[in-house]
This record gives C-alpha cells, sequence and structure tokens, in this order.
C-alpha cells in the first residue's frame, strides 16, 4: 500500500471537479430563468436536475475506488 499525501487520487479529484461544475451549473441554470421566482421550466426542472446530477457524481467520486498500481 502507498503513503500518499493526498487521501484520494488523481482521478478522484478529476471527478470532483467535473461534480462541482455541474453543481455550478446547475445553479446558473436556475439563476438563468426568466419566468418571475424562477417558476419555468429552467428554474424548476432542469437546473435542479443538472444540480442533483452534481451532487451525485460528487457522492461518487468520492466513493470510487483508484486503482493504482
Amino acid at each position: 500500500m502507498s503513503k500518499s499525501a493526498f487521501p484520494f487520487s488523481k482521478v478522484n479529484y478529476r471527478l470532483m471537479w467535473i461534480g462541482i461544475a455541474l453543481i455550478v451549473l446547475g445553479f446558473t441554470i436556475i439563476g438563468l430563468d426568466s419566468e418571475p421566482n424562477g417558476n419555468g421550466f429552467l428554474g424548476l426542472t432542469l437546473g435542479p436536475l443538472v444540480t442533483l446530477t452534481g451532487f451525485i457524481f460528487e457522492f461518487y467520486a468520492i466513493f470510487a475506488k483508484s486503482e493504482d498500481k
């Protein structure tokens, strides 16, 4: 077992960055909704789905096992 200064592998950190980008994208989509109080398709459907996908991706990135050889 190799000892590393970081708790995750390089792949895990890349996956985490992708998840963070999806979360930010989801919140941006919610903010772009032109309906009052965000009650349109972007604010109620698409944005939350993209944000939820980002959070699920984050959990996957944390629990994914890296294949170090």
